[in-house]
């Protein structure tokens, strides 16, 4: 008798491969398709531009956008305004997504504290942080401490939500198989709570590294010297658009190189997912 992957016709027996549709589900990277949209983009650009389509007193020619970025490295003034801009988002960022994971982790398993913590960050989360700029100043100083401030309260209360809804959405029957396996509470944590949370919190960080990214151009565009938010304000007061579009052009290669982060330390921290 024949098994399931097998066929039969008349007195003969013909096998036939069965497809395994079983895998999961798994995107399948293709980063040319990406990069092809990005190149075609920036050529209609240039194209329209150059064709006078669209006019030089609202979008620079792209070309142009470029050179302004290889005079940049050159002069050094690159790495002049990107190594503050930089400390100041690794710094922030640090300090609210650790804290913001900390306290989301605590809002999801402990009740007491959901029911103390979770009406506060309802409160803060909405709260527009760019708004509180003037007073972080106003405590903090007009110097490093007060960004800093600034960039980890707008990437705490984004942790926070992302990672106590990541903690909620963990499989409960998992949870119950370890209990009746008689594991201890701090093993369920460890072995099946946090692991089953982690595609939640690194989601949440995405968006709050983006806006860690917005929060540090607001910052620096108030009391800073050097820093990409800084330049992009000096550029945008001297209408040079080659200028403005050229820091544009870094904080989007910089937020490419956030989630190029983020996405590799999901194929580090998530190899068990299949």
């Amino acid at each position: 008798m024949s098994n399931t992957n097998n066929a039969t016709t008349s007195n003969n027996k013909v096998f036939k491969t069965v497809i395994f549709r079983g895998g999961g589900y798994s995107p399948k990277p293709l980063a040319w398709v990406g990069l092809s949209v990005f190149i075609s983009l920036i050529l209609m650009l240039e194209v329209l531009t150059r064709a006078g389509i669209i006019t030089s007193l609202t979008m620079p020619i792209p070309s142009d956008v470029f050179w302004t970025l290889i005079e940049l490295w050159q002069s050094g003034l690159l790495f002049k305004h990107l190594a503050p801009s930089l400390s100041r988002l690794v710094v922030g960022s640090f300090i609210g997504c650790s804290f913001g994971i900390c306290v989301g982790i605590i809002i999801g398993l402990f009740s007491l504290a959901r029911a103390g913590l979770v009406p506060l960050v309802a409160a803060i989360f909405p709260i527009p942080k760019i708004a509180l700029l003037p007073l972080f100043v106003i405590w903090f100083g007009i110097d490093e401490t007060s960004k800093y401030a600034l960039i980890a309260l707008g990437t705490f209360t984004p942790t926070v939500v992302a990672t106590y809804g990541a903690v909620d959405n963990v499989d409960r029957t998992l949870i119950r198989m370890g209990q009746s396996y008689s594991l201890s509470w701090m093993s369920i944590v460890r072995k099946i709570v946090l692991p089953g949370a982690m595609p939640g919190v690194l989601s949440g960080l995405r968006i709050s590294l983006a806006i860690a990214i917005i929060l540090l151009v607001a910052a620096e565009m108030l009391g800073a010297e050097y820093g990409i938010g800084a330049y992009i304000l000096q550029a945008g007061s001297l209408y040079d658009l080659e200028r403005l579009f050229a820091g544009v052009a870094i904080l989007s290669v910089l937020g490419v190189l956030v989630s190029a982060m983020i996405g590799l330390l999901e194929k580090i921290l998530l190899k068990w997912r299949v």
